[in-house]
């Protein structure tokens, strides 16, 4: 097949979803298919586009078997800013329809999301050329952003709740990464059929299991502290406070250290709140390049997932896929019987507590201190099941299942009639509370689509 990809971020952007999508590519050109990418220039971090990119709209370049389109956004370079955000995905949104209406006729668009302008754009190119568009819910908005209590305004949430519906309609296929996401779809009216559940993945190669001594922690002179460690986006739904609460209660042992890795919205309160709080025991780094990932989590003792309470009843968090392939403990601040809080419990690979309890945090953090045989048990079951359940190669069969059936479909346009709300019957809504992320699934391991179990369940034993 001939696959176009529309992303607003692509490595060597460090952002999940960029990551996530450069694997997905990698495998689909590794299977035989020819992939285009339309993506950003680099701007993730440190929230500007990277100098080398800086003077054309549009960077055209050949990479890893796969032809990239790269145009110029107006980077956000204050993500706390509402406005400078609407900017930054209004002008890839602009550009990068251009730039997708002049290429040649793809089979099937490929659409992550965020943002919900990038549904619009995928589309607008699939009515152009008469092919069908399937969009990867990644997040979904504005929910996340409502609850996050960033997007207040009344009038602009209807309006973007109102694109959401549009782009559900007008989508060939959706997938989304998690239950929870799918049970939310559902109740918004969204066809059963149209959603496969395909969860994210790992690249489990690339980040492996590494000693405690390694060139990270003797840079940063953690050889001899026992490493707590937070990496990823510090956006609005994490739970920054809690940890760094967790922190203080844990500052009398100065053998603990909490590294907080990464760049987002809130980060500059959590650096403030330290400062006044006068926390030793906190160190803040910026995002690391790809290459450094295996070697920092190496150096960590045990990683957190801390997120305020309703955040992880609907997906999980791309960074437990990279905690469980380093074989490192999770601990998650999170919702009982979340997706999350059900994949860690399944495959015994860390200790989930309360969200914003930061005393349950920092006894949790205690337990693992004081019990490395616990640690070393929780990191082989985390490295063992991701090996088994979300390797890339499995995962991308199914998105690939999923466009067959796309490109199959009588026409590119999906149904124009309004969605309409549904209930998940309280049966339904039950036995789906009980199924664990990763493991249903029409014919590929940890893929599931309509509602139907997998073999791959079965053979696993759980349910």
């Amino acid at each position: 097949m001939r696959i176009l990809f529309l992303s607003t971020y692509f490595r060597p952007d460090v952002a999940s979803t960029g990551v996530i999508m450069t694997k997905l590519a990698e495998e689909f050109v590794a299977k035989g298919h020819e992939v285009t990418i339309v993506t950003s220039v680099p701007h993730y971090d440190p929230n500007q586009a990277w100098p080398e990119y800086s003077k054309k709209l549009v960077h055209t370049e050949r990479r890893d078997g796969m032809q990239i389109y790269r145009v110029r956004v107006c980077a956000a370079d204050d993500r706390s800013s509402v406005a400078k955000r609407i900017l930054a995905y209004g002008s890839f949104a602009l550009l990068s329809a251009f730039r997708g209406a002049t290429l040649p006729k793809h089979d099937v668009i490929l659409v992550p999301s965020p943002p919900l302008s990038n549904g619009v754009i995928g589309d607008f190119l699939s009515r152009l050329r008469g092919t069908p568009f399937i969009y990867n819910v990644q997040d979904v908005w504005p929910d996340v952003a409502v609850r996050a209590g960033v997007l207040k305004n009344g009038r602009a949430i209807k309006r973007l709740k109102e694109m959401e519906s549009y782009v559900y309609r007008r989508a060939a296929k959706i997938s989304v990464i998690s239950e929870g996401f799918r049970r939310n779809l559902l109740a918004k009216g969204v066809p059963d059929g149209k959603i496969s559940v395909i969860p994210n993945f790992i690249d489990t190669e690339f980040v492996t299991p590494l000693p405690k001594q390694n060139y990270f922690s003797r840079k940063h002179a953690l050889e001899n502290k026992f490493v707590v460690l937070f990496a990823g986006n510090m956006g609005f739904s994490q739970g920054l406070e809690i940890a760094l609460n967790a922190a203080k209660l844990l500052e009398g042992n100065e053998e603990i250290k909490f590294l907080m890795v990464g760049n987002g919205a809130a980060r500059n309160a959590a650096v403030n709140y330290c400062e006044s709080a006068k926390l030793n025991n906190v160190e803040f780094l910026p995002f690391q390049a790809h290459e450094d990932v295996p070697a920092m989590y190496g150096a960590a003792d045990v990683c957190l997932i801390p997120l305020k309470r309703g955040f992880t009843m609907e997906s999980v968090p791309c960074k437990l896929f990279t905690i469980m392939a380093a074989g490192k403990p999770a601990i998650a601040a999170v919702d009982h019987h979340s997706d999350t809080w059900e994949l860690i419990q399944v495959a015994r690979c860390g200790i989930c507590v309360e969200p914003e309890n930061p005393r349950a945090l920092a006894d949790t953090i205690n337990r693992y201190y004081f019990d490395a045989s616990a640690r070393n048990e929780s990191g082989r079951n985390a490295r063992h099941y991701v090996e088994r359940h979300f390797r890339p190669s499995s995962i991308a069969q199914g998105y690939l299942e999923m466009m067959e059936a796309a490109v199959a479909l009588p026409s590119a346009s999906a149904e124009p009639s309004r969605l309409v709300r549904q209930e998940i019957p309280e049966s339904a809504a039950s036995k789906e509370s009980g199924r664990v992320l990763g493991l249903r699934g029409p014919s590929s391991p940890g893929v599931a689509s309509g509602g139907r179990s997998s073999a791959a369940a079965n053979a696993a034993g759980r349910s």
